[in-house]
């Protein structure tokens, strides 16, 4: 037999007992929501069947304070007999002479039939309604007279002498409701005990019948039947099972529903003694109220909170036993109540050392709420060690809401610079833009001497990675030197070497961001560019791996440079638009960086339109500063080149020039808008000017770097004597195969075999053009290959069409071995020494000594000088 099956049968013996002429006190006493009202209910349907007078009535925490309110249902239920008057004035009966009557026409109507006195809810009931009832219950014990009283458990009583005095009764009957078992559920729902339906109906609703009945009409109510799904839907916000809970809590009493909206705030944190607080309930109120939440099955955990303040006992977790039950709690906080729990809450929590994490989630949820947390300098602490968590967790967004909150409190002007520059660090994480738009600040603090060297040294290392490397230098200006030297000095002139050990050293974070992007710009402008390439590949997968859309966007930017330079344009396109997605808007600086590349790689293509898209952009002139700004001039003053419009590349040539003049950071290794310039003027008729720019970059010390060295022999060549532009031209061919840019020697070598040309070398002129073409198509520079041979065809043609070219192997003359051939076949593609030996597995010097060799079997001095006519073997394959 189950206990609310021996309850049943306790209330039909007592109900028996009153038929056979004898007096019963019985008080049931349950959770909210677990039946009391039910058997309450019964009792009275089957007193009425047999005939006896039921006299009916339900407290209400509104008429709690209404005297005599409950008596006055109990009399008006079946009108039997006017209520007494209590003593009100002279003459009036007294409340001992009210009670007396009151209990002399009840045991007068039992003479006729049994009467009994149902009362439900009798936690709500006036203390002078208890008082009749319990006078009754002392002085009707001959009568057959049945009394029920139903309450919640734990509930505080309105008078609490009146349980006492009725235990003190002979015929007095106390029974306990408990919600129903697993296997009641189950057997309730006419389902197997074993049965995971029954196990999940008994999970969600803890065995309260209320919930239960509220979740079997919400699953009823879903489509489909609840056994066509492997487990049963979850409760959805305001349906039938959380209107039930909300129910409970509210049945459970103003400390009941207060103690449950701080557990659900709480969450994983509650514990007895932190909701006890958080109310600021008596510990006795709490205990009461804690142990009707867990009756009513809605909370599990301690609810007396005895393990609290045991140093090696963690005080054990209250708990909702359902999600939707504490979102159904939560929902019964309003907006102005919610954000007073969440300043109270990140309180409790600071007091008890919590997690710093739950107390920063409690001072922000207070901020969203529309309130304004009072920060003092405990709770900023607090922020910023969540936010340097969370940042372990790879959540920067979050964490930069944490310091956004620290910023606003009340803390020393020196702490909330601190704060800011960190802010701006990990905002630099995921939007580059809004990292720049904090800068000003701070910036004005630094000029102004209010940040001290460890805030200085981060704000540096942001400036650099925006590429403001003239505003880094000011803040650092030991690591200058001296007065007069570029701020790029340090970044151009680093060896390649130098920056390969940082690089291979150090991890990507916060603080090695702009160290390692300036590695890698440095390699770009060294002699070895081509080793930017995979340093760039590696460092942008390590920022995808990081969640990192700002760093991914600066790597990006960076590798697709890098990819230019070596004369990949497709590749930069591709890494420059994922560089340009990866930002969650556009503005600032730092998007210029990206939009340069793209400008440049679609310009290559000969894909204009595209290009002209970013290029005709209204740019406002105060982003154009630092590096990115000058590179996007740049990228357009080439674009307008291209599309035969000097004049205005030729003004953002000078444009770009000018910035870097006055940035101090005039430093062709990064960007040679000399030799732009004049390549402008050589279109606009005005060659000594152009001779004159490229002379002063070919003074400058950069000029011993190939790829500077290249283009500037190249456009000295154009403007300079024409007997000796073959030669000078020569070496900016030999000089730009150096640097690995395919783009621009092919370019280089167009010229050189029109100078050939021009020079009466015909058929040698017309190889190395045909050679530059070559290479300028396998760099997919579509522009460039119609600038060399306008008639040439782009598309391949089939190989049945194409007549077998003759080559040393087969004709007349030295024969190459094939290794030698295979060498050779590249070289006269335009492909450095390195990249031959990558491509062919073997070793730089085995490449030189084979190029040797060949020179010497077919009578010719340089590269250059291959013919084209050379048909490549297959690879070896690399085993």
């Amino acid at each position: 037999m189950t206990g609310r099956e021996a309850g049943i049968e306790l209330l039909e013996t007592a109900l028996a007992d009153c038929f056979a002429g004898q007096s019963r006190i019985v008080l049931i006493e349950a959770g909210t929501g677990c039946g009391k009202s039910a058997l309450v209910d019964l009792v009275a349907e089957r007193a009425a069947a047999s005939g006896a007078l039921v006299l009916y009535a339900v407290g209400e925490p509104e008429e709690q304070q209404v005297p005599l309110g409950v008596l006055r249902q109990l009399v008006n239920s079946e009108q039997v007999f006017a209520l007494p008057r209590p003593s009100e004035g002279p003459g009036a009966p007294s409340r001992v002479e009210a009670m007396q009557a009151f209990c002399a026409e009840l045991r007068e109507l039992s003479l006729d039939c049994p009467v009994v006195l149902c009362v439900d809810d009798v936690q709500y009931a006036d203390r002078e309604s208890l008082q009749y009832v319990q006078y009754l219950a002392r002085h009707a014990r001959s009568a057959p007279v049945l009394v029920v009283v139903a309450g919640a458990v734990h509930a505080q009583a309105q008078d609490p002498a009146f349980t006492t005095e009725l235990m003190r009764q002979p015929h007095f009957r106390r029974m306990r409701l408990e919600r129903l078992t697993a296997a009641e559920v189950a057997r309730v729902r006419g389902l197997p005990e074993e049965s995971a339906d029954a196990a999940e109906l008994y999970g969600i609703s803890a065995g309260n019948p209320l919930l239960l009945r509220a979740l079997v009409e919400e699953v009823a109510g879903r489509e489909g039947p609840a056994s066509a799904a492997p487990s049963l839907p979850s409760p959805e916000p305001g349906g039938p099972f959380a209107q039930a809970v909300a129910t409970c809590l509210r049945r459970s009493g103003p400390d009941g529903l207060a103690l449950a909206r701080a557990a659900a705030l709480l969450g994983e944190q509650a514990t007895a003694a932190r909701v006890t607080r958080l109310t600021g309930l008596g510990a006795a109120a709490a205990r009461r109220g804690l142990a009707a939440l867990e009756a009513s099955g809605l909370l599990e955990g301690s609810a007396d909170g005895r393990s609290e303040g045991v140093s090696d006992r963690p005080a054990p977790a209250l708990r909702f036993r359902h999600p939707a039950a504490r979102a159904a709690a939560l929902e019964e906080c309003g907006p102005q109540l919610r954000t007073a729990l969440h300043r109270d809450a990140a309180r409790v929590l600071g007091e008890d050392r919590g997690p710093v994490l739950a107390v920063a989630g409690h001072l922000l949820a207070a901020r969203a709420e529309g309130g304004a947390p009072d920060c003092g300098p405990a709770e900023v602490a607090v922020l910023r060690d969540a936010a340097e968590e969370l940042l372990v967790r790879g959540d920067a967004r979050e964490a930069a809401r944490l310091l956004e909150l620290a910023a606003q409190g009340r803390d020393d002007e020196h702490v909330r610079r601190g704060v800011l520059v960190r802010l701006a660090q990990v905002t630099a994480r995921f939007d580059p833009a809004a990292a720049e738009r904090r800068l000003g600040e701070l910036l004005e603090a630094a000029r102004a001497g209010l940040l001290d060297a460890e805030q200085v040294q981060p704000l540096a290392g942001l400036l650099l990675a925006q590429g403001q490397v003239t505003e880094a230098a000011a803040l650092l200006p030991d690591a200058v030197g001296e007065p007069a030297a570029s701020p790029l000095d340090t970044l151009v002139d680093t060896p390649a070497a130098v920056s390969e050990r940082l690089l291979h050293s150090a991890r990507l974070t916060d603080a090695t961001v702009a160290p390692l992007a300036q590695a890698v710009r440095s390699l770009l402008c060294s002699e070895h560019p081509e080793r930017a390439v995979p340093w760039s590949r590696n460092l942008l997968e390590e920022a995808r791996r990081c969640q990192a859309p700002g760093w991914s966007a600066v790597f990006a930017a960076l590798h697709a440079e890098a990819l230019l330079r070596m004369g990949d344009p497709r590749g930069a396109y591709a890494h420059a638009t994922a560089a340009l997605e990866a930002l969650p808007e556009r503005g600032g600086s730092f998007p210029c960086g990206p939009a340069a590349v793209l400008i440049r790689a679609c310009t290559v293509m000969g894909r204009f339109t595209e290009a002209s898209r970013f290029a005709d952009r209204q740019v406002p002139k105060g982003v154009l500063t630092g590096l990115h700004g000058p590179a996007f001039l740049r990228a357009r003053g080439l674009y307008r080149l291209a599309v035969n419009q000097p004049h205005a590349a030729l003004a953002d040539f000078l444009e770009a020039g000018r910035i870097m003049e006055d940035g101090r950071v005039d430093r062709p290794a990064f960007l040679p808008w000399r030799t732009d310039a004049a390549e402008a003027l050589l279109r606009l008729g005005e060659g000594a000017r152009a001779e004159q720019l490229a002379l002063r970059q070919l003074a400058m010390a950069d000029a011993q770097r190939p790829y500077v060295r290249g283009v500037s022999l190249r456009i000295k060549a154009l403007t300079g004597d024409p007997k000796r532009r073959s030669a000078v031209l020569g070496q900016a061919v030999e000089a730009l195969h150096r640097c690995g840019d395919r783009v621009e020697t092919a370019r280089a070598m167009a010229e050189l075999g029109r100078a050939l040309q021009a020079e009466g070398s015909a058929a040698k002129g017309s190889a190395m053009v045909r050679s530059a073409w070559n290479l300028a198509k396998e760099a997919e520079a579509t522009a460039l290959c119609r600038e060399i041979l306008p008639d040439a065809p782009l598309a391949a043609a089939p190989a049945r069409d194409r007549a077998p070219a003759e080559t040393p192997a087969t004709a007349a003359g030295p024969k190459l071995s094939s290794s030698e051939q295979r060498v050779a076949t590249l070289a006269a593609q335009g492909l450095t020494n390195r990249e031959i030996s990558a491509k062919l597995y073997l070793t730089v010097s085995t490449v030189e000594q084979h190029l040797t060799r060949v020179y010497r079997k077919l009578q010719i001095t340089s590269r250059g000088d291959l013919p084209m006519g050379l048909e490549p073997l297959p690879a070896p394959t690399r085993v």
